[in-house]
């Protein structure tokens, strides 16, 4: 399979695409202190769209100046100085060819750098697994979060809103909800870091409100006509094995509220997308396709190119979001229209830091090797 599939045009809701390549949101930590985006990050996305992505997808974008933060250097939309810096950002990407949707992240019990509260805040007050990630200036055991009340979870929705309104004023096309990896409303939708014995806590269809009060505020915020995706997964940033307990009957459920709230596509991510979901059976992003209403976008492990278009041709995704593949290649669609060799992904890209400073110290060393 010669992956044409995936140069077709295609939909998100009211956007149209080039193509079906997809860059998957990924943590950069190469903000200013202060949250704003850089000319070094303006580079670094437009590259993606020369490339021949048709579709960009920014790193996590932290949504309030309260307990939304995850890491230090990470980028905000909380501020309008914050929407101004992203705005030759966007401008690079279009005038690229390419276009771009900021991602939307609320850390939540994960955040382990936060300029704005020396606290974590989540769904309950629960230990997390797992320690924090060096690679973005973590270290340790995650802080014991504080329960939300009822007045923090509704600034945490405001938040959202008010981001994914500065997104559209600073030009993007859309923007993606992060629902996924064990962020908070990940935090919420799941068991063990959600205790609550409120209308957020318990059955499965209360731990989604929180999402869909989200997804229904950002809508109202941004319109009818700008793209909001959502982004699902079962793993986490601190759990990477997690499943949903109830299988198959819980991703339809999941699916189908998600879908059935005003959202243009869902975003799957697995550490191996084609996978099954649940020991056997569809994989996730299969089942987003069968239970849900909206397009999706696959992500996990999709580098084989030839792979990547099997899951488009049948009928598993819609679009195809690669991580390390477009961090190695930033021009990986041009590669493999054109039949060119694709460079292995490299971890040192990402070591010490996972930022871009780092990153473009180890081409510069590769380059003179």
């Amino acid at each position: 399979m010669k992956a044409s599939n995936l140069f077709e045009p295609v939909d998100l809701g009211p956007l149209r695409l080039a193509n079906r390549w997809v860059v998957a949101p990924m943590t950069r930590v190469s903000a200013t202190i202060d949250g704003q985006a850089t000319p070094r990050m303006a580079r670094y996305y437009a590259d993606f769209a020369a490339g021949g992505f048709g579709l960009v997808i920014t790193e996590g974008i932290y949504t309030d100046r309260a307990y939304s933060q995850g890491y230090l250097f990470q980028p905000g939309l909380a501020a309008d100085a914050q929407r101004d810096a992203w705005r030759p950002v966007v401008a690079g990407v279009h005038a690229a060819g390419g276009r771009i949707v900021a991602q939307l992240m609320h850390a939540g019990a994960i955040s382990q750098g936060n300029a704005h509260r020396a606290v974590a805040k989540g769904p309950s007050a629960v230990q997390l697994a797992g320690v924090q990630m060096s690679f973005y200036r973590g270290e340790g055991p995650y802080r014991m979060p504080e329960a939300m009340t009822l007045a923090e979870i509704t600034a945490a929705i405001d938040g959202f809103a008010a981001a994914a309104l500065r997104a559209r004023e600073a030009g993007f096309d859309g923007v993606e909800l992060h629902g996924a990896n064990g962020y908070l409303l990940d935090q919420f939708l799941t068991e063990h870091t959600n205790r609550r014995e409120d209308g957020y806590g318990g059955a499965l269809v209360q731990r989604l409100r929180l999402g869909v009060e989200v997804i229904t505020a950002v809508r109202e915020a941004v319109g009818a006509g700008f793209p909001v995706g959502y982004r699902v997964s079962q793993g986490k940033v601190n759990d990477f094995g997690h499943k949903w307990r109830g299988a198959e009957a819980d991703a339809a459920l999941v699916f189908r509220a998600l879908s059935a709230a005003p959202i243009d596509y869902l975003h799957t991510t697995e550490f191996e997308a084609w996978q099954p979901a649940f020991g056997e059976g569809p994989s996730l992003a299969a089942l987003a396709r069968r239970y849900g209403s909206v397009p999706v976008i696959a992500n996990g492990s999709l580098h084989d190119p030839a792979r990547a278009a099997g899951m488009v041709a049948r009928g598993e995704a819609d679009l195809i979001a690669l991580g390390r593949g477009a961090l190695s290649n930033a021009d990986w669609p041009r590669r493999v229209r054109d039949g060119l060799p694709l460079e292995e992904f490299d971890r040192a890209l990402l070591s010490p830091l996972a930022d871009l400073a780092n990153a473009d110290r180890r081409r510069a060393r590769t380059a003179r090797a």
